[in-house]
Order: C-alpha cells, then structure tokens, then sequence
C-alpha cells in the first residue's frame, strides 16, 4: 500500500505529548519506511524541523535525560505583556538540535503551520528561519509571546490545523500518516478543584505545580521569583484571584480550554483531510509541561505506531 508512493508525516501538537512523536518516526524506521515530507503544528513542529535536520537522536537524548533543574532556563517571565514566557531562549535551545537556518536548507522538505492571531488565517511556514518558524507555531496563546513576522502576529497552529494533513498533501505526499495526539486529552485534563488547606508556597508556584508536578520546582521558583519582582497591579490582582477563587485558576482554564477546542478543530479537521493511517497515542493522562515523562511518553508512541503500521504492511 505504501510502497512507490510519496510519504508525508503529519506531526500533531500537545505540547509534552508530543515527544511521542519520536518514537512513532523510530517505528517507522524500523519498519524500513522513509519519510518525505513533514508538517507539523505546535511541538509537532518542532520535532519535524529536528528530524528534518537529522539530529533527532540529540534531542531525544536531552529529553530522555531530563534534568527539571534546567527547565528554569527557559522561563523569561513577561506577564502581564502577549503572554507569560518569552520565547527567546527557547530559541536558543531548539538552534541547537536544527543544522540549518532556513526551512530550505533542511534535509528533508518541511512545512510548520501557525495561526494570525489578527485574522485567524493558517499560516504555512514553508521558507525562511526554522528557529522562527518553529517559534511561532509553538506558541501556546497566552503562555508564550507571539512572533512578528511580515505584518502578521502569529501563534499556536494549534488554533487551525492541529494535525496538519492538508499540509502534507499540499507539498506533494501521496500517502500521508498523520500523529494525533488531541483525541483523549480533555478526559484526563479537566481542572481539579482547589484544596482546602493553602499551601506553603505562593499562590503561582501552586497553579504551575498543578500543571505538571513538583518535579518542576526549581523551575516554578525561579518564575515566582521573576513574577514577585514586577510591581504591576494587575499582577498582585491576578494573585488574589488565584488565592481566593475556589473554582479551576485561571490557567487551569485556560489550558482546558485550549485543549478542548483543539480537540474539537482535530476531530472536524481529521473527518476533511482524512490521512491514509491515522495514529492515536494513547496520551490522556499527561499534562501540559509533564516533559519528565519523556520515556513513556516515546514509548506510548512506538508502541502504537507499530500497532497501526502492522495493519498495512
């Protein structure tokens, strides 16, 4: 079915769920499938752009050896500006693991997909900065600043086109796997309601924990800290709600939110723009930011990549 034809993999978003996507591209290696094209939207796009550099192994390293005291690293607190973190030095990480400045010069033809936030358009980022390219398409509404890029303010893909098969297509892929990590994730991620008892740490520090964990501490810490140094009233008001609101903080909305309007673009998207094999991880369970869970989370995409890749070959 596949043989002589022209693959395309379509790699979905889902922030740390997206590390699944690595071990769905080494089950598609071990079953001697070659990748032609890749789009991806969101972390989707940022482990395309890696493996369309050829450098995936370096990556997967780094997350496989995780150490959460580093991820205080890449949090440059901007509240209350376009979003909490600055991207800046996430650039820098993701410059790390891409071999080539332009989109053209990958080794592999690569497409990232983000959102105007102005007009709400798909944007195809097809040539140009892969760091900027990829910057942009990851950049979660309100957690992360959006990017600038001719006239357009652009933000999460996520937004439009979650699991980018359209794109695939459009650059010429006559058989397109596609990676959807949206479909059970509003089940495992509704938000939780406050304790009673207050915490010890600040207010912050305890919706970012409940984000992910308290293997992030260092991490929370430093943007505590970060978040405790800007004199703003909106902030210190924002605070309050936190302490005070017995009902899901505000980020913990925001998230759900985002999570079940990708699952609904995905659902509708997927039934338009049908994938010749479809892969479902089965990811619920994993949070926004839970990146410590690198290993199961590669091994729940092999796992089912090489259950689906069975059915055709």
């Amino acid at each position: 079915m596949i043989d002589q034809k022209k693959v395309g993999l379509a790699l979905g978003s889902g922030s740390a769920r997206g590390l699944a996507h690595i071990g769905v591209i080494h089950a598609l290696e071990d079953k001697g499938i070659n990748i032609d094209y890749i789009s991806g939207t969101s972390f989707g796009a940022l482990v395309g752009a890696v493996h369309a550099s050829s450098k995936l192994e370096s990556l997967e390293k780094v997350y496989r050896d995780f150490d959460w005291k580093k991820i205080a690293y890449f949090f440059d607190v901007v509240f209350p500006k376009s979003g909490l973190i600055d991207g800046n030095k996430v650039e820098i990480f993701v410059r790390e693991y891409v071999n080539a400045k332009n989109i053209e010069d990958l080794f592999l033809p690569f497409r990232a997909v983000a959102a105007d936030i102005n007009t709400g358009e798909e944007i195809i980022l097809d040539k140009g900065d892969v760091i900027e390219a990829v910057r942009a398409s990851i950049s979660v509404p309100a957690i992360f600043t959006p990017v600038r890029k001719n006239g357009r303010i652009l933000v999460d893909g996520g937004l439009v086109n979650p699991v980018p098969v359209s794109t695939a297509r459009s650059m010429g892929a006559e058989f397109v796997i596609a990676v959807d990590l949206n479909h059970d994730i509003v089940e495992g991620k509704a938000p939780k309601k406050k304790p009673d008892k207050k915490e010890e740490d600040s207010a912050f520090v305890q919706v970012l924990n409940r984000i992910g964990g308290d293997k992030y501490q260092a991490a929370m810490d430093r943007i505590n800290a970060s978040l405790q140094s800007i004199e703003n009233p909106a902030l210190k008001q924002v605070q309050s709600w936190l302490t005070e609101e017995p009902l899901p903080n505000i980020f913990e909305v925001l998230l759900s939110s985002i999570n079940i309007m990708e699952n609904q673009i995905t659902r509708i998207r997927l039934q338009v723009d049908k994938p010749d094999l479809l892969i479902q991880p089965k990811l619920g369970s994993i949070r926004f930011m839970e990146f410590h869970r690198a290993e199961e989370i590669i091994d729940i995409g092999y796992e089912e990549a090489r259950k689906q890749l069975d059915t055709i070959i």
